[in-house]
């Protein structure tokens, strides 16, 4: 399926947030990811924002102010709980109206609506004063070896002499995953604990891994 970008991509749009005009920004207007944050500090219930410059807009205090209509707003409506899993839910429509109505309101070309404006700066959080939350529930995942040769090197360690299985060409070679690993990024990792054993001890010892190894992943949500 192809994904056609709209005019929320082009290039030359400005934001009146000055700080996503910046050559280096993470978050130009052109890129407004969708999270899960709460103000750090803040005994808040946690909600859904979207990345704008070095802030957040908060998308339940645009919602009550009434910067959403139609889809956009049952999008909005869905981010009332601390999780892009309702939104999600939704399908694409809803979640492209939304991220349209938000790319149309932060423009320095937008609506000349002088009240809006002030509603939307209203409800911008500092990125420095808030704390990211794990954006999803994640009941479930299945992970794959990426490529034949993420499937030729994990192989080369059990089986030097054949690392790539015959099969792995005709089938998809997928394995349960643990939901509760998953964590969002800064989260201490601790060393895991376990039996090992020296090939000239005679009996296996119990302590931490003497190992630890990391990989890069890629992960995708599938919608309705």
């Amino acid at each position: 399926m192809t994904q056609r970008l709209n005019d929320t991509h082009d290039p030359s749009l400005r934001s009146w947030v000055e700080t996503a005009n910046e050559p280096e920004a993470d978050f130009p207007i052109q890129n407004l990811p969708f999270g899960v944050f709460k103000q750090m500090g803040a005994e808040e219930t946690p909600g859904v924002g979207v990345a704008i410059g070095d802030r957040i807009v908060d998308l339940t205090a645009c919602r009550e102010a009434g910067v959403f209509k139609g889809l956009a707003y049952t999008a909005a409506l869905s981010c009332d709980v601390p999780s892009l899993n309702p939104l999600m839910s939704l399908g694409r429509d809803y979640a492209s109206a939304l991220r349209n109505r938000l790319s149309e309101v932060l423009r320095v070309d937008g609506p000349k609506d002088d009240g809006l404006r002030d509603v939307i700066n209203g409800a911008l959080v500092p990125m420095s004063g808030a704390e990211m939350l794990l954006p999803v529930d994640i009941g479930d995942y299945t992970d794959f070896y990426a490529s034949v040769y993420h499937a030729t090197n994990v192989g080369s360690m059990f089986r030097p002499d054949n690392p790539l299985l015959p099969n792995y060409k005709h089938i998809p070679v997928a394995y349960h995953g643990r939901a509760s690993s998953v964590c969002i990024s800064g989260t201490p990792v601790r060393r895991p604990e376990g039996q090992s054993k020296d090939d000239t001890a005679d009996a296996p010892s119990f302590g931490p891994s003497r190992l630890l190894d990391y990989e890069l992943e890629v992960g995708f949500f599938v919608g309705p």
